[in-house]
């Protein structure tokens, strides 16, 4: 009887855990600021402890609720008062403006030289001397504006207009032809057939994955072994 309790305040505990998250939003998996940061961990404390707790599992479960309502009703406010957000989530710091280092603000960001080095080499800047403008966001990320005869060339810059590129559509993935795909396309089995012989593909087998996008531009992947 306490195997099947165990058994049933877990999965309890793993609907419950996912019904929040989902409440919550993606943002406290993609951004994961200080406040989210702190409040998943807690809810998944909570969590494991609701998944190991037979007698009253619902106080956990309540605990989880409060948690992840707390967590929902911030952001509503920070997205419907911005001025709030500075106090929920802070504010970025500039640490690095025209070639000068800001001490109080590496303090003001509890950050320290070398890490700020380490962010900088991580985004491909080796060189400050190449750095414009350095800002740390609240999300604890590094925004670096390069200094503009540093920065790659764009095809503006060398006036060139290329075309847009446009989202690719998976029509063949691991050797099975996606018919949904292709008929929302507005294709058929005689255009991918023609595509594939072009391609020097005699059978969707041979295929790992196949896309096109709605300039029909086809680009096939062959398996690894062909």
């Amino acid at each position: 009887m306490d195997f099947l309790s165990l058994c049933i305040t877990a999965l309890g505990s793993f609907g419950a855990l996912f019904i929040i998250a989902k409440f919550i939003g993606h943002k406290q998996i993609a951004q994961l600021d200080f406040f989210d940061y702190i409040t998943g961990i807690t809810i998944g404390s909570i969590a494991a402890e609701m998944a190991t707790e037979l007698e009253e599992p619902w106080k956990p479960l309540t605990a989880m609720v409060i948690y992840g309502g707390i967590s929902w009703l911030l952001s509503v406010l920070s997205n419907k008062f911005p001025r709030m957000r500075k106090y929920l989530n802070g504010t970025p710091t500039i640490l690095m403006d025209h070639g000068k280092l800001y001490r109080e603000n590496f303090k003001k960001a509890k950050l320290d030289l070398s890490e700020f080095m380490v962010m900088c080499r991580q985004q491909g800047y080796f060189d400050l001397t190449s750095i414009q403008t350095a800002v740390y966001e609240y999300t604890g990320k590094l925004t670096i504006l390069p200094v503009t005869d540093q920065r790659p060339v764009t095809p503006k810059d060398m006036n060139l207009a290329p075309e847009q590129e446009l989202l690719f559509t998976e029509l063949i993935m691991d050797g099975r032809i996606l018919e949904g795909n292709l008929k929302r396309m507005g294709l058929d089995r005689q255009w991918l057939d023609k595509q594939m012989k072009q391609n020097q593909v005699h059978s969707p087998e041979e295929v790992f994955l196949a896309v096109c996008d709605r300039n029909l531009k086809f680009v096939v992947y062959k398996n690894s072994d062909e």
